[in-house]
């Protein structure tokens, strides 16, 4: 080497580093900028939030429902784990840590998918690649558009998985890589959430397409049987399997999120995604012919069965599309950059003094105006969720069993136990019998023999969604009548507990904005304790 050679080595070396760092930087104040945004509180939030409590406040999970007043089966919550996180930054943080949560969580995703880009042979960390990513990130926001998801740690676990078996794949992993951290990770991804079975299933997809590639796939298999040696490490044990495996198989045919990317009942933002998957995967067939007809054509086995395999789940379930999303980004980017860096190449040389500038200078206008305009606090969206019917309950003390949408049962718990107790909630197949969702389902269409699961499971109140048909026909039973209603919620009574006056919930939208982690749970009660023990 050439005496100052080794210094411009160094100092290029600075450069790059110091040009990857400002990338990251900017990228995680875009995202923290949408993260900002987000209104849309899944549902099941609030249950996360209960259980979460309760693991802080008593030493351990919760074995049995406490929740409803319909009958429960033993408590198998394969997402007890995110709970006492989600406690943990509210009681340190406050709501704004959400937004943080949900922004870093999302950040790690794009941050290992760069990685895996990197490991594929292409440069991902410069201005020129946002407008990529940026594509990438509004294909999978609807599903991620909200404070924060358990479903979120699944994600991020299926990036570093892939991450660590291209590593793998390419010979830059340490001997025994395979060995150490899979099976590490699955012991957090069997707590954090039920995807972790994906995990599995990513592992099984590397050891068909290696075999098929004719490269070895012994660490493979060894892995592997190491992430299922980890499984019980779980406050259920062995029994937990058996959720894992009914909760992955169960169908869901009322709940939006699990319909097919084609189904009449998709929203129309899932269509961002079939935009992304359809450019990728024509350029991608592009390429394909342009290296057949010059026989430089390589087929990877494993590559196209995983994006084979996840873009199957995510036109099956739409709740998956992330997972098609991260696997056609990381396997399709370098040949869809080899496409289209040569028809842009020119143009982009010509500006390039200015281009990284410009591109991060509109990208940060956008981070800090977002940000300023819509601030740190997370709000709930009071058409979607019962906030005026349930401050209506509180404030007349109106006690007692409450019939509801499967909805709204986690927030109506957060925000009415211990002096409600609701019919479902979210928890779905964790906590009830496969029977209570169709028939919650059955009493909403208001068909014929509705009446079946107020003789069965006869509540005290009744809380309902107007758009909901059975609304009507409880009007005019001589039975219920209706203590509150607003725009989008009502509120029916029993006729015999039917008061003339009652206490009005305000209209001030900040009244519930600073009330909106409010709740009476409290687990260190002696008095709760001893009654929930009794029961």
């Amino acid at each position: 080497m050439r005496k100052g050679e080794g210094g411009r080595v160094k100092s290029e070396g600075i450069n790059k580093n110091l040009k990857q760092i400002i990338f990251y930087i900017v990228f995680f104040l875009f995202i923290l900028a949408f993260s900002t945004m987000a209104s849309n509180y899944d549902f099941d939030f609030w249950a996360r939030l209960i259980i979460g409590q309760y693991f802080v406040q008593v030493g351990h999970v919760p074995f049995q429902d406490f929740l409803s007043y319909t009958p429960t089966h033993a408590c198998f919550d394969h997402e007890w784990a995110p709970g006492v996180i989600f406690y943990l930054v509210y009681k340190f943080f406050s709501s704004p840590g959400f937004l943080f949560l949900q922004a870093i969580l999302t950040f790690l995703i794009f941050f290992f998918m760069t990685k895996i880009i990197e490991l594929r042979g292409v440069k991902t960390t410069s201005a020129y690649n946002f407008l990529f990513y940026y594509f990438a990130f509004i294909a999978f926001r609807y599903i991620v558009d909200m404070p924060v998801r358990c479903q979120m740690f699944s994600f991020i676990f299926f990036t570093v998985f892939l991450y660590l078996l291209e590593r793998e794949r390419k010979g830059v992993g340490g001997k025994y890589d395979l060995f150490i951290y899979p099976p590490i990770i699955m012991v957090f991804w069997y707590n954090l959430h039920g995807g972790c079975t994906i995990g599995l299933g990513l592992i099984v997809l590397y050891i068909i397409g290696e075999f098929l590639n004719k490269k070895p796939v012994k660490k493979y298999i060894f892995s592997l049987l190491a992430c299922f040696l980890v499984y019980p490490i779980n406050p259920w044990g062995f029994k937990y399997m058996k959720l894992l495996v009914i909760d992955s198989w169960n169908s869901r045919p009322m709940i939006s999120e699990w319909q097919g990317l084609f189904s009449k009942f998709t929203p129309k933002e899932c269509s961002k995604f079939t935009v992304l998957a359809s450019i990728l995967i024509l350029t991608e067939l592009g390429v394909i012919i342009k290296r057949l007809i010059s026989k430089t054509f390589d087929f990877d086995k494993t590559k196209f069965l995983i994006v084979a395999a996840t873009l199957f789940f995510a036109i099956k379930h739409i709740k998956l599309i992330p997972f098609a999303v991260i696997s056609m980004t990381c396997f399709f980017y370098d040949d869809f950059y080899t496409a289209f860096n040569t028809l842009t190449r020119n143009f982009f040389n010509k500006i390039a003094i200015f281009k990284d500038t410009f591109i991060y200078l509109i990208i940060l206008l956008f981070a800090f105006s977002t940000i300023y305009m819509k601030g740190f606090g997370p709000y709930l969206d009071f058409l979607r969720f019962p906030v005026r019917a349930v401050e209506f309950i509180k404030i007349n003390n109106l006690k007692g069993n409450i019939l509801q949408d499967f909805n709204f049962g986690s927030y109506i718990s957060y925000k009415l136990y211990p002096h409600n107790k609701i019919f479902i909630d979210g928890r779905y197949t964790s906590v009830y019998g496969r029977s209570m969702l169709p028939m919650i389902g059955y009493f909403h269409t208001g068909m014929k023999g509705w009446k079946k699961v107020l003789e069965i499971f006869p509540p005290d109140i009744i809380l309902l969604g107007k758009t909901e048909p059975v609304y009507l026909l409880l009007k005019n039973d001589k039975f219920w009548k209706v203590a509150f209603e607003d725009k989008s919620f009502i509120v029916f009574v029993k006729t015999k507990d039917f008061k003339n006056k009652y206490k009005q919930p305000s209209d001030d939208i900040n009244y519930y904005q600073k009330r909106l982690f409010d709740t009476d749970i409290d687990f260190k009660d002696k008095k709760w304790k001893k009654k929930e023990l009794k029961n």
